[in-house]
Order: structure tokens, then sequence, then C-alpha cells
């Protein structure tokens, strides 16, 4: 069945989640992942690199390489690790959506689109074979592929033939929850049918670390995982580097039902201001992250007493988690008091652009299963972080209403409101 989408323009379209997909530190796909939080398990560990002159001591690290059996040579050979992350996490979605159908079977290619993002892309292999190409005076053939951004939008597209609308999102900690969310709005303004969004990152090498440790951003703390991230908290000190990769396939919600898909989420709203203020520090003023919450609760036509769940950015630095605490109270009013908000990356660390991704498929598997996600390693709160971030036992919940924030370097603000879908 072909769904001609120029039929359908007209009033703002509905738009589904009918897959994810994610290999993080904590598993090598969607469901180990939220098995291994549901544990109370982390995804990092101690690693020493002070050899190479890097203070920070805690990563999440992924030891297996994933799968690609059945992607071709000619695409799999070209990937960084990141866009090898990314890849898999969008096969995982790809096969939870259609099983062992093919998009084309339901939907004009043309239709489909991709919006894969990564905030240093391949860094790490251009690194690598810069330093071969000055050892030896012969680099790799695909080097160029290993630094273009757009490698993993690319490589997706090409595997299933997805011809329709594109793009490659760099906006640092932000990116994967802005890939979903534009890729949101392409659909419901009637631009595709069908959207791979996500995003993945991989910074290994000890110069692509060094360069942000530098910055004084990463976890501090030299010995006691606890502290290492531990978000909310007085103790917090930094966030804790991990690689990673998460996709969502999004499709037009009737289209979706027409052919028998399985509904496990809908995207009711996206907001994205800029702060304009500063590289790292969030805006003081936080103007930006309070619009980017409102405008993504006016837009699902929803109140902040809606809201079920907030999963929150907390990076476990010192200045965003009092700046986000201080943003979720001016945006919401009194029911930032009483709506449940947790950090995720107190388990996984931070996935970078692929945060955003990732937990958006959190708040998912949040309401699939009706618990909130505890915020490990918070045995008190910061006195100024003063909201229920649900310590470090996870919640039963009536969960039908869940909010998604991510913040990034730059400036980049943004979230998704997203409901269990009806």
């Amino acid at each position: 069945m072909d769904i001609d989408v120029s039929q359908t323009r007209g009033a703002p379209r509905r738009v589904v989640v009918t897959g994810y997909g994610a290999v993080t530190p904590l598993g090598m796909n969607s469901t180990q992942s939220w098995a291994a939080i549901m544990d109370y398990q982390v995804g990092y560990r101690y690693c020493d690199k002070s050899a190479a002159g890097i203070k920070s001591r805690f990563y999440g690290l992924i030891d297996e390489e994933p799968s690609l059996k059945g992607v071709p040579a000619a695409i799999r050979r070209r990937l960084p690790r990141y866009a090898r992350l990314t890849l898999a996490s969008a096969r995982e979605a790809m096969q939870m959506a259609f099983g062992d159908e093919k998009p084309e079977q339901h939907y004009d290619l043309r239709d489909c689109g991709v919006i894969m993002g990564t905030g240093w892309a391949g860094q790490d292999e251009t690194q690598q074979y810069y330093d071969d190409y000055l050892r030896t005076g012969v680099g790799s053939p695909f080097g160029c592929f290993f630094s273009m951004p757009n490698v993993s939008t690319a490589a997706v597209s090409l595997l299933w033939g997805l011809r329709g609308y594109q793009n490659t999102p760099v906006a640092a900690c932000a990116t994967g929850t802005i890939a979903i969310g534009d890729a949101f709005e392409v659909i419901r303004n009637g631009r595709a049918s069908m959207m791979l969004a996500g995003a993945g990152e991989s910074l290994r090498s000890d110069s692509a670390v060094w360069n942000i440790d530098v910055l004084g951003a990463l976890a501090s703390e030299q010995e006691e995982i606890t502290r290492a991230c531990c978000p909310f908290s007085p103790h917090r000190n930094g966030f804790v580097l991990s690689e990673g990769a998460a996709v969502l396939c999004l499709e037009e919600r009737e289209s979706a039902i027409a052919r028998g898909a399985n509904i496990l989420g809908e995207i009711l709203g996206y907001g994205s201001f800029s702060d304009a203020c500063d590289f790292t520090a969030p805006a003081e003023d936080k103007i930006a992250r309070v619009q980017t919450i409102r405008n993504a609760l006016k837009q699902a036509g929803i109140t902040a007493s809606d809201l079920d769940y907030i999963n929150a950015h907390g990076t476990s630095t010192p200045l965003n988690d009092l700046n986000e605490t201080e943003a979720i109270k001016i945006a919401l009013g009194e029911a930032a008091y009483v709506t449940p908000c947790s950090s995720t990356k107190s388990y996984t660390g931070h996935l970078i652009a692929a945060a955003g991704s990732f937990e958006s498929i959190l708040c998912l598997q949040a309401m699939e299963h009706q618990i909130v996600p505890a915020t490990c390693h918070l045995d008190a709160s910061d006195p100024q972080c003063d909201l229920d971030y649900v310590p470090n036992v996870h919640r039963p919940a009536k969960l039908n209403t869940t909010l998604n924030l991510s913040f990034g370097f730059g400036g980049a603000n943004a979230a998704l409101v997203i409901g269990r879908g009806k």
C-alpha cells in the first residue's frame, strides 16, 4: 500500500513511534539497556588516563562491536565507530517497526527520510588516520567518510533506500532530541510519512577526551564511582563521558495504523530555543530553556499539570543541574514540585549527541512499564535543587505523558513531549 503524502497535506498530522533501538554502555540493544537500569546497574567504570594528561577517571565504554552482519561492505567499511553504533540502533528500530517486512511494502520510499545527528562525528578515526598519514605518507581511502558528520545519515538512507527528507543536526548534547523533533515536524507538516531519527557518539581517543576534560566539564571524582555521576547531589562535579547511539522510527499515525503497526507512543510537542549566551555555560536568565519547555507543552496541547514524568538533562555538573531545576520551576510553576523528575544519566553517563534520543526511548519504556526510573547516587539533594528527583529507588506510577529535556554546548536547548499513543 502506497501512501501519497501530497494528498494528506492540510491540518497537522499526528506522529507516532513504531520502533526504536539503542546501543549503550548498559547493553547492546534497548531492552538490555532498560533492564540494566531497572537492576540499578551503571554503564561507566574507572579508567586512568592520567598518562595523557587527563584528570577525569570514569567513562562509559562499549566493549563489543555491534553486529552489522548483512550490511554491504561498501557501506560498512566507510563508517567510523559512532556511525556503526548508529546503524546498529537503526536496524533494531526498523526490525521493531517493520519486522520481516520492508518499508517499500507500505510507503513510497520518497516519503521516507532520515535525520541522524552527531556532536563530534568520527573525530577519533580522523585523528588516527591523520597520524598514520604523517608517519607513512599513506592514510585511509575512506578517511573522507570518517570525518563526514552526515555519514550515518547517508548509511541509513543507503541501507533501506530511503529517498525522502534527509538532514544531519550537529548540536552537541541536544542533538538527539533535535533530530527527533525535526523528524516529527517533517511528518507533522506532510513532508514525509516515515522517518528514522536519532544520533550517535563515540569519543574514546586521548586527544578527543582531553579536549573536553581541559574545559573542566568532565567528572573530577578520582575514586568513588557513586560520586562520579550523581545528578542534583551536592557532590556533583562534572559529567561522565560515554559512547552510544539511539534511533526512533516515526510514522504518520493513520498510515501506521493502516499497515497494522504496533504503536509504542506518540510525539506530541517539540520546543527548541537558543541561549545565545556562551559556548559551554547555560544562560543565567534561563529564557531559552523556559521557552523551549513551554513551546513543547503548547504544541502538545497540554498544561504543566498534565505531565506525569520529566526525564531531565541532569548531567551532574554544578551549573546545569541548578539552572535546569530553576528553568523547570519557572516553566511549570507549582506543577514542577509534584512531577517526578529524574536523570537517567546517573546510569548511562552522558551519551552526548545520543543522550536525547536514548532518553526519549526511556520515556517510552517508562510508560510501557508504568515505572519512573530513579536518579541513582542521590542520597541527598543540593538544597537549591529541590524537586522530586526520585532518589535511588524506581517508582511505580501512572504514566501517560512525559517530557524529555536536552541542553547542549553552544546554547542548544530542546524538549519533547511524548505520550503513550492512543
